[in-house]
């Protein structure tokens, strides 16, 4: 049986599932790496799973099913190919040049000071030693103070104050003492 598509203002609803809301996760899942996401609520059971890569396509686009929670074995997809989907937010990538990358342990907002009118903790072209401040990332009001993992000087600041980061961005880039 074939589920019935119908508008609502919000957008498309399939089974009870808002697709705008299945292509944000899409574009989650996309910008930041995930393989699979999976989501239960009420009779709402939904599965998102990128394609294996060598599928016959030139990128691997999430494979969707939606089904109701409680029904037995697998179901047809409402649809098997979604359109791209841009990521919510690029990461620039770090120079070729060899530098110890200070990753953000955490999702949050980037501040590189302690308040607004102080300065910041590091700028380019700052010696650092391991354990000192960096930055601050607030997550769910929470300040949240990351430190230096290796001693060197500041090449590169990759995010600038009061931006988003996600788990596992580039924050700053250190030339590690001995590197030229």
């Amino acid at each position: 049986m074939a589920k019935k598509k119908k508008q609502e203002p919000g957008g498309d609803v399939v089974g009870g599932v808002i697709l705008s809301e299945v292509e944000r996760l899409l574009a989650f899942m996309q910008a930041h790496g995930l393989e699979e996401f999976e989501y239960q609520h009420d009779d709402v059971h939904i599965r998102l799973k990128k394609a294996a890569v060598g599928s016959g396509s030139q990128a691997a686009m999430p494979a969707v099913s939606a089904l109701p929670a409680n029904a037995p074995g697998s179901a047809p997809a409402f649809f098997e190919e979604p359109a791209a989907v841009a990521p919510l937010h690029t990461v620039p990538a770090p120079a070729t040049e060899d530098l110890h990358i200070v990753k953000s342990p955490i999702v949050g907002t980037f501040y590189s000071s302690p308040s607004p009118d102080a300065e910041p903790f590091v700028a380019v072209g700052s010696h650092v030693k391991s354990g000192q401040v960096l930055c601050i990332i607030e997550a769910m009001k929470l300040m949240n103070e990351i430190e230096a993992d290796a001693s060197g000087e500041v090449a590169r600041i990759f995010v600038e104050n009061g931006h988003p980061v996600e788990y596992g961005e580039p924050l700053f880039g250190i030339r590690t003492s001995g590197k030229k």
